[in-house]
């Protein structure tokens, strides 16, 4: 089989894309940051997680924002964002020629301003889907006080669903102590897919001055290290809601297509691309190649022939 005859496209709740790799929100700004790189080919993705993006503006979390640590990076922006209306009037406009489809990512502090920012998204017209953040965990309010309790995660996609018929996508934390429970009660309450995992709960401390390094104390722990523990609850809750039929969104370590092709196997139907843009912002470009020689050395020439084929020992 040629490398050409291997099929990239896919199909995310609606969102038909010419690639299964996608910019996971936080790493990729609002997308317009990246039309100013030399060399970058925005064609290789299929599409763009935007920014968090709250009702209001927000300032976020007291610096130092980010520490680097071993395999991985923590953050704690703190949703730092120009608030919803700044971003539909002032940048989303210069990208209605952007390849990759853009999904909005919508925050807040309360079921009703989730809701809030997700209709004047909707009645932009210029995102092609909403990605429901109940999982940061570095903000005070909202985010994964929401995303740890399925009562509290209904009600939210229950506020969203009732403002839009866009494509949603909950995007799940895995702090969670039961994330099959909250991606069930998403999808019960109207999700069309889920992303996952959002950023672990960790910290550094600086031995000298024995201080917190971050300004938030803690915060949001992404890169290499975490790619076992997104990778065993992408396979878990695949295993609960394949029944629903509900495409999943893999993220959480992926630097190349080796890692793409694993999240595949466990159970993801796309793959969207995090802290490896900060250090290779050719990565997926690199990657949709890699993904199109395994296909065809394996004979596969569809995304969906591989999603969930793991094979476990009985």
């Amino acid at each position: 089989m040629k490398n050409s005859d291997a099929n990239l496209s896919v199909n995310i709740a609606g969102i038909k894309m010419t690639s299964p790799v996608l910019t996971a929100s936080g790493t990729f700004g609002f997308a317009s940051e990246y039309t100013r790189v030399n060399r970058f080919r925005a064609d290789d993705i299929g599409g763009v997680m935007l920014k968090g993006t709250t009702l209001e503006p927000r300032e976020g979390n007291p610096p130092p924002r980010i520490a680097e640590t071993s395999a991985g990076v923590l953050n704690a922006i703190g949703l730092q964002n120009p608030g919803v209306e700044h971003v539909i009037t002032e940048i989303l406009p210069s990208l209605t020629n952007f390849a990759p489809k853009l999904i909005a990512n919508v925050a807040g502090n309360t079921p009703l301003e989730y809701g809030k920012v997700t209709k004047r998204f909707d009645e932009s017209g210029l995102v092609h889907g909403i990605e429901v953040n109940i999982s940061c965990p570095n903000v005070k309010r909202g985010g994964a006080l929401f995303g740890h309790d399925p009562v509290a995660s209904s009600r939210v996609i229950k506020a969203v669903r009732k403002v839009t018929s866009l494509p949603l996508i909950a995007k799940l934390s895995p702090n969670s102590t039961d994330i099959c429970s909250i991606a069930t009660a998403c999808i019960d309450s109207g999700a069309d897919a889920l992303s996952l995992i959002n950023t672990l709960q960790g910290m550094a401390i600086d031995s000298e001055t024995r201080c917190p390094i971050l300004g938030n104390v803690c915060g949001g722990l992404s890169g290499p290290a975490v790619k076992p523990v997104a990778l065993w609850k992408v396979h878990q809750v695949y295993q609960v809601t394949k029944k629903h039929r509900v495409p999943i969104i893999g993220m959480g370590g992926i630097e190349n297509a080796k890692d793409a092709i694993e999240f595949f196997l466990a159970g993801a139907s796309a793959v969207a691309v995090g802290s490896a843009m900060f250090w290779n912002y050719r990565v997926c470009t690199e990657m949709v190649a890699g993904i199109r020689r395994w296909m065809s050395k394996h004979n596969i020439r569809r995304v969906s022939q591989i999603t969930g084929k793991l094979k476990t020992r009985k």
